[in-house]
Formats: structure tokens, C-alpha cells, sequence
């Protein structure tokens, strides 16, 4: 039970299409609560003219209904709340789902754009860092909520898709 929706904004001055999409999410996450929908996952694009590739921004936002029936919100994107207001960054998040089984660990990062020689994963204690580099920038830390073996990693790449298998330390 998903529903995606795409905007595409294209914006001359300010960020009032960036607003407007996040009107369109607050709209999304009203109709999950009201008709008991599991996931809603929003994303878009937008540009600033005159910027080029810089002005180029993607934000998402993906919310789960969790087991116990509250709201799990997770951002990804290249935008960055600073001081000075929103601000288009080089490297984009991307959306991770973490799932902590009886016996292992398994994220899912998606990826899209990225080869498999791009994508960089390491594990430190109890921190994976995900990073590609190329053309298009991603950069993830994930905290795991229990200690892993870390000879146990396996990791699997398809179609943008990476996917991290962690056993948990006896």
C-alpha cells in the first residue's frame, strides 16, 4: 500500500515550489492517518534558474507506519537546513531502510545513478558508512541498533538497489 508521487518544481525565485510540495506532504500524511495506509513516500526536484547544477535540489520524504502503529519519518535528498535558510549541497541522502531481524542486520540503500565499482561501505563498531563517488554523491551513516560481527558483512548491488547483511555478535 504506497503511494509515490513525483512533482516536478521549477522555481525562479525563492522556494515557494519547494513549500508547495511540502503543502502536497502534509496533505500525503493526513490521508495516511485518516485511511490507515502503511507507507507514503514522497519525493521532487527542484531548480533554481541562473545556478546550474548547483541549484539542482532533490528532497524526499519516506513515512512508515511501524509495527506498533506510530509514524516512522526518514528524509533523504541533498537539502540542508542551515542558519541561513535551506541550502543545496553536493552530496545527496539517500534512503535507507534498516531491519533489525532476530539474527542479522539488513539495510537497503537506494542508490540510483550509481555503479556498484562507485559504492564504498565500511564499518566501524557500531556505525556503516555508506559513500559513492562519480558523477552523483551520496553519504550515509547508519547507527545499528546492536553489535554485528563485522567479518559477517555481505553485500549484494542491483539495479541502484545496495543491500547489507550484518549477523548479529553472539
Amino acid at each position: 500500500m504506497s503511494e509515490k508521487k513525483q512533482p516536478q518544481i521549477n522555481l525562479d525565485l525563492g522556494l515557494g515550489g519547494l513549500f508547495k510540495g511540502l503543502g502536497d506532504l502534509l496533505d500525503a500524511v493526513s490521508d495516511l492517518a485518516s485511511n490507515d495506509k502503511l507507507e507514503i513516500n514522497q519525493s521532487g526536484e527542484f531548480e533554481v534558474k541562473g545556478l546550474g547544477e548547483k541549484g539542482r535540489g532533490v528532497y524526499g520524504v519516506s513515512i512508515r507506519t511501524a509495527s506498533d502503529g506510530s509514524p516512522r519519518v526518514q528524509r533523504f535528498g541533498n537539502i540542508r537546513k542551515t542558519e541561513a535558510g535551506p541550502e543545496v549541497a553536493d552530496v545527496r541522502e539517500p534512503l535507507v531502510d534498516v531491519f533489525d531481524e532476530s539474527e542479522e542486520i539488513v539495510i537497503v540503500a537506494e542508490l540510483p545513478g550509481v555503479s556498484e565499482a562507485q559504492v564504498q561501505v565500511e564499518l566501524k563498531d557500531d556505525i556503516v558508512s555508506i559513500e559513492t563517488n562519480g558523477e552523483r554523491h551520496y553519504a550515509k551513516e547508519i547507527l545499528l541498533s546492536a553489535a554485528v560481527d563485522p567479518a559477517s558483512l555481505k553485500q549484494s548491488y542491483n539495479n541502484g538497489i545496495l543491500e547489507l547483511r550484518l549477523m548479529k555478535a553472539a
